[in-house]
C-alpha cells in the first residue's frame, strides 16, 4: 500500500507545481480589476511604429502572415493591378485589334494564288485537331473570364448593376478556375503532338529573308510549319506554361509561397495573359479571315492541294513522295 500512496503524492505535487508556474503568467493577462487584459501580450504601438515602413506584430494563431499590419509592397501591387494593368492591358489588346483591322483593310485576305485545285491533302489528324480545339476553347473561356476579373468593374458593372455583376463574376471565377485544368491537358497534348515538327531549321532562314512571302509577293519555302507558325507555337507554349504555373499558385494560395510570392504570381499571370491574348488574336486572324483556306486545316483536317503547295511546299513534296512509295508495292503486287 505504500507504493500507491507515494504515487498519488507525486501526482499531486506535480499538479501543484504546474498551477504555481501558470499563476504569474495568468496574472500578467489580468487587469488591475481582475478582468482579462486583451492587450497584455501584444506589442506596444511605439515599438510597432519603429518597424515602419513594414510593420509586423505578434499573434497567437499559427499563421504568421496574419501578423503583417503594414506592407508597402502591397500598395505597389495594388497600383499595378488597379492602374497599370488596366492601361497597359487595354493598350495591348485594343492596339492588336486595331493593327489587325488595318492589315485587313490594306492587304485583305491572302488568296490562293492559283485558285482551288479541287484536290485535298490531309494536314492534321483527328487527335491533333482534338488537342488544338481543346486548348483553343479552354483558352477563349479563360480569356473572357479573366478579362472580366481585370476590366469587369470598369466595363460590365455600370451596364448590368452591382447585383448582376456579382453573380456573373462569381460564376466566371468558378468557370475560370475549373477550365484551367482542361487548358493544361490541351497544352500538354499540343506539346507532345507538335513538338518534333516545330524545331527551327535552315529553311526558316529563307522564309525570314523573303519576309514570309509578304514582301516580294512570292511564297517562301516551308516544311510542315513555317517560321511564323513555329514562333507562335513556342511563344504559346512558353506563355501557356507561365500562366498555368502562376494560375495554380493563385488557385491554391500560400501553398509553398509567401505574400510576396503570391503578388509576383499574380503579376506574372496578368502580364503574360494579356500578351498571350494579343498573340492568339493574331493567330485567329491568320487562321480565319486573314488567309483563304487556312481554317480548313483545323476544321476538317484537309486543305486544298494548291494552298498546301503555296504555303508548305517542302511538306507537300514529302507527303506526295510518301504516297508514291506506298503505291509502288501495291502496283508491284498487282502485276
Amino acid at each position: 500500500m505504500a507504493l500507491p500512496v507515494r504515487v498519488r503524492f507525486l501526482v499531486v505535487a506535480v499538479a501543484l507545481l504546474s498551477i504555481a508556474a501558470a499563476v504569474p503568467t495568468q496574472a500578467q493577462k489580468l487587469g488591475p480589476d481582475g478582468a482579462p487584459n486583451p492587450t497584455a501580450s501584444v506589442v506596444d504601438e511605439q515599438t510597432l511604429l519603429k518597424q515602419a515602413p513594414r510593420v509586423e506584430g505578434r499573434i497567437d494563431i499559427p499563421d504568421p502572415k496574419a501578423g503583417v499590419l503594414i506592407q508597402p509592397v502591397g500598395r505597389t501591387w495594388r497600383y499595378f493591378h488597379e492602374v497599370l494593368l488596366h492601361r497597359a492591358g487595354a493598350a495591348v489588346i485594343l492596339g492588336t485589334i486595331a493593327i489587325l483591322g488595318l492589315a485587313y483593310l490594306i492587304l485583305g485576305p491572302i488568296r490562293i494564288a492559283r485558285g482551288r485545285s479541287g484536290k485535298k491533302i490531309l494536314r492534321f489528324k483527328a487527335f491533333e485537331r482534338f488537342a488544338h480545339w481543346l486548348t483553343a476553347v479552354s483558352f477563349v473561356v479563360l480569356a473572357l473570364t479573366g478579362l472580366n476579373i481585370t476590366f469587369g468593374k470598369i466595363l460590365l458593372l455600370p451596364l448590368i448593376g452591382a447585383d448582376a455583376f456579382a453573380r456573373v463574376s462569381q460564376a466566371a471565377k468558378y468557370v475560370h478556375d475549373f477550365t484551367g485544368f482542361s487548358f493544361v491537358v490541351g497544352l500538354v497534348l499540343i506539346i507532345v503532338f507538335f513538338f518534333r515538327d516545330n524545331f527551327f531549321e535552315r529553311v526558316d532562314l529563307d522564309w525570314i529573308r523573303q519576309g514570309g512571302g509578304f514582301i516580294k509577293n512570292k511564297h517562301a519555302p516551308a516544311g510542315r510549319f513555317n517560321f511564323g507558325e513555329k514562333l507562335v507555337y513556342w511563344l504559346s507554349v512558353a506563355a501557356g506554361v507561365a500562366v498555368s504555373v502562376s494560375g495554380f499558385l493563385l488557385l491554391f494560395p500560400f501553398y509553398g509561397v509567401n505574400i510576396a510570392g503570391m503578388q509576383l504570381a499574380q503579376v506574372v499571370h496578368a502580364v503574360v495573359a494579356v500578351l498571350f491574348i494579343a498573340l492568339i488574336l493574331a493567330h485567329i486572324y491568320i487562321g480565319t479571315i486573314g488567309m483563304e483556306g487556312a481554317f480548313e486545316a483545323m476544321g476538317t483536317g484537309e486543305v486544298d492541294l494548291n494552298w498546301a503547295k503555296e504555303h508548305h511546299d517542302l511538306w507537300v513534296a514529302q507527303q506526295l513522295a510518301n504516297e508514291d512509295r506506298l503505291r509502288q508495292p501495291s502496283a508491284t503486287a498487282a502485276e
